[in-house]
């Protein structure tokens, strides 16, 4: 599946070393060598997959690298912790020793928060930063989605997560499992591809044989949360990010309040931010066309 799918938007699947097999995928672009590079990081329970409609709008301007964090995607935990922190880690030694030149990186959901931890601690690796519906701090008067919030509480309890995970899967076909997922993430799925659709239920059948992916998924989950809790600190790193800023958050977004992302912003007016009527969580999903065009004019490349 990982050449056949990624090949479909003209990417190859590729493996580093660092401290274990960390998969991603290459999906060309310019010859010209001063052509900046793009790094795109999904969010938790997500995949390189999550950028498949979104590259091919971007290799005719910048050479695009799409990462698997460990436990996510095709970079199987092996061992490896999975939270935040250590992504953020594994994300820096990626830059570092594949990549070895500073990056656009953009990042969604999970992937928004450790790109931010990466271009704050490590300002060398990141020229510019794009924010896709990144986790962010609950603030004052925001009110979560009621599912989500019951759901990452229930992840928390120790022996009750691991049941909550196989519990949705037991039942369901592949592509019932996607549907779930996408229909929690999109404001209208029925305008995700079919294509994408049976590439990520390629994805789900080939990692129901991999261990430890439950315990995976559950210690990234809790970190998320761990991270916002300490909003200060969260904050701070956010201050701490010297590259310019694009933030763009759908206003239908289930799992990150738009709230949460007008806060930040009017935190950093420095920070360009875009908001999508009618988009959920994934934009790089829904309105694919209209992220390269933003992402492309603001990095003076169209």
């Amino acid at each position: 599946m990982t050449a056949m799918s990624v090949a479909n938007w003209g990417g190859t699947s590729k493996y580093a070393d660092l401290a274990g097999p960390v998969h991603y995928v290459d999906f060309g672009g310019p010859d010209d060598p001063d052509a900046p590079t793009i790094v795109l990081v999904h969010g938790l329970g997500g995949s390189h997959l999550n950028w498949c409609l979104l590259a091919p709008r971007l290799v005719g301007h910048a050479h695009v690298l799409a990462v698997d964090l460990a436990g996510f995607g095709l970079t199987n935990p092996e061992g490896r912790r999975t939270t935040v922190a250590a992504n953020a880690q594994l994300l820096n030694r990626f830059l570092r020793e594949v990549v070895r030149k500073p990056v656009v990186l953009v990042g969604n959901s999970m992937g928004g928060m450790i790109s931010i931890l990466q271009a704050a601690a490590n300002p060398d690796t990141v020229s510019r930063l794009v924010l896709v519906d990144p986790a962010l701090p609950l603030v004052l008067g925001i009110r979560p989605d009621p599912l989500v919030l019951s759901t990452f509480f229930l992840y928390a309890l120790p022996g009750v997560g691991e049941r909550v995970l196989a519990r949705a899967r037991s039942g369901q076909t592949p592509r019932q499992q996607v549907k779930q997922v996408m229909n929690l993430v999109c404001a209208d799925s029925s305008k995700v591809p079919e294509e994408l659709v049976l590439a990520s239920m390629s994805l789900v059948e080939q990692r129901a044989e991999v261990p430890g992916l439950d315990g995976a998924f559950l210690a990234a989950a809790k970190s998320i949360v761990y991270v916002n809790a300490r909003r200060g600190a969260y904050w701070r790193a956010m201050g701490n990010v010297k590259a310019p800023v694009f933030l763009m958050s759908g206003d239908k977004d289930r799992l990150v309040p738009i709230g949460s992302a007008k806060a930040t912003a009017a935190r950093h007016p420095s920070w360009r931010f875009d908001v999508f009527e009618g988009i959920g969580h994934v934009p790089q999903i829904e309105i694919p066309e209209v992220v390269a065009e933003r992402v492309l004019d603001w990095l003076d490349l169209d």
